[in-house]
């Protein structure tokens, strides 16, 4: 995700709560979205759809916040 924010992301996460948050949940719903998909937890399509709908919220704030803290508006 983002790789051209690599080394933004690592001082985000560790000098910003939010943002830090943001990134875990977002890698815990990547996380429940595979084990689902690979039949590893039980989940129905729409929760899949769901799950993914939440991830990208998040990824889309995320990328604001890089956006942000890197000096582009």
């Amino acid at each position: 995700m983002f790789p051209e924010y690599r080394d933004l992301i690592a001082r985000l996460r560790q000098e910003d709560a939010h943002f830090r948050n943001l990134f875990d949940k977002h890698n815990e719903l990547d996380h429940r979205i595979k084990n689902i998909e690979n039949n590893i937890e039980l989940g129905t399509p729409q929760e899949v759809e769901q799950l993914k709908k939440e991830k990208l919220l998040l990824k889309d704030q995320m990328y604001i916040m890089l956006k942000h803290a890197n000096g582009i508006d």
